[in-house]
């Protein structure tokens, strides 16, 4: 076996994020920091990430992605300065202390990168609204003197989808590119992170990708770059050695939701063998889409489920479908959240949750994490269907010689699926199985290894 954190040969097929359970974390609301920074005092929050290091390993946790953390007006995503802690969380030593204490323990660790806009209190555009053309700092944003902005600055600029909060920086501007490759590498050299998620990635130009992968490849072989994408038809090339290893699978995440809601599990298995199935034009057959089902920004998965008990198996089909499964904080506790309040539903303090709510669901997670951890073929294995009916669905993983089947009953009653001849042993009970007549009791679920 590879050692730990040992770096892969840049031209080796498996890498440790394929095969890691990861764990996303909100700083700034799981710590439990001030919705606006005051620009004072430095608060010492993220020992509060440190303390749940023995739990992260006890749920089975190989990689933490922690949302944004560097300094910025409120929210994380309006950057001000990215070489500096926000001081809501703590300082450039806390996180080195964090990321170190991570890698002792095991966990990698994924950074969120925003390149495509800043805050507006980010010094380079604050020189633009003070010195208006009269500095070189204008070629860094889309400026249009002759406009006006929702704050009235007397000049006009390009943001995020319609947020003014948000300034959108000129990618094609040298001078951007050059600070923020510094950026990056600062975070790897200082920090000594992992990877990166990249915000907004749909807006990221292929050249842009291109450039950032050969930085982060000089400082890490095995550096992880994936792309939160909504839609991703559109997006599929750019999952390649040159630009991403994975982008988020918003189309996977909808489709589970959905199908359990509507009691249709066709909706998913559709949306399975589009993405990952064995034909051509299966868009990303052989490649690991980032998987969750529920993170910062939509509505966390007990509260969208209209039957709970469907959790255990919402998170049976996120650890057993191709990709990289992601656990949002809390949500191993059966925590729930809407979209109000700004979302800030969605990002409580951690120890605003029940820990204790939900024991069995936390145990489910962690006894799926480690079937996953040990069993390659989950991480790399093709997908085929075997049946599927409007409340129970079965499906194969194969990848050299080992198989497992995966089947699933979202109903209320007892249902049968007959698939094929032999039998297998249950990595939840221990059972062994016929699956010439593979009975499922209501709302339950079975992972046979043949």
């Amino acid at each position: 076996m590879r050692p730990l954190f040992a770096p892969c040969r840049p031209d080796e097929a498996h890498m440790w994020f394929d095969e890691s359970v990861f764990y996303q974390i909100y700083p700034l609301g799981f710590c439990g920091a001030e919705r606006e920074n005051d620009f004072g005092g430095v608060r010492h929050r993220l020992g509060r990430i440190e303390k749940e290091i023995p739990r992260l390993k006890a749920l089975g946790v190989g990689a933490v992605l922690l949302n944004p953390l560097f300094e910025s007006v409120k929210h994380g995503y309006d950057t001000v300065d990215f070489f500096t802690v926000d001081r809501r969380l703590g300082t450039n030593d806390d996180l080195k202390h964090l990321v170190r204490a991570l890698h002792e323990a095991g966990i990698r660790v994924v950074l969120d990168g925003v390149f495509n806009h800043v805050g507006r209190k980010f010094p380079p555009f604050e020189e633009v609204l003070r010195e208006r053309e009269k500095t070189d700092k204008r070629f860094w944003f889309n400026i249009d003197f002759h406009g006006d902005s929702p704050y009235h600055d007397g000049l006009g600029y390009e943001n995020w989808e319609g947020h003014a909060e948000l300034v959108k920086l000129r990618l094609d501007c040298e001078a951007v590119q050059t600070y923020l490759m510094d950026a990056v590498r600062f975070w790897i050299r200082e920090f000594g992170i992992d990877g990166l998620r990249l915000d907004v990635a749909y807006l990221l130009p292929p050249w842009f990708l291109e450039l950032l992968r050969r930085t982060v490849k000089e400082e890490k072989a095995d550096f992880f770059l994936m792309g939160e994408v909504v839609h991703l038809t559109n997006y599929r090339f750019n999952v390649c050695p040159e630009r991403l290893d994975s982008i988020t699978n918003y189309e996977g995440f909808r489709s589970m939701i959905s199908a359990f809601n509507s009691r249709n599990l066709h909706e998913i298995e559709y949306s399975l063998t589009r993405l990952f199935g064995s034909f051509e034009w299966c868009l990303f057959r052989g490649k690991n889409l980032f998987s969750f089902v529920d993170n910062h920004d939509v509505e966390r998965a007990a509260t969208a489920l209209r039957e709970r008990r469907n959790l255990f198996n919402l998170y049976t089909l996120l650890f057993t479908m191709p990709g990289i499964p992601c656990v949002y904080y809390g949500s191993e506790f059966g925590a729930e959240g809407d979209k109000s309040d700004h979302d800030y539903r969605l990002r409580p303090c951690i120890d605003d949750l029940d820990r204790a709510a939900f024991p069995a669901l936390t145990a489910h997670i962690a006894k799926l994490a480690g079937i996953r951890s040990h069993s390659r073929v989950l991480a790399y294995g093709s997908y085929r269907k075997l049946a599927v009916q409007g409340t129970s669905l079965a499906f194969e993983r194969e990848w050299e010689g080992e198989r497992l089947v995966a089947a699933l009953n979202i109903d209320g009653a007892d249902c049968t699926l007959r698939l094929t001849e032999g039998e297998g042993e249950d990595l939840f009970s221990g059972e062994r199985c016929s699956l010439a007549a593979l009975t499922l009791p209501p709302y339950s679920a079975r992972l046979l290894r043949l």
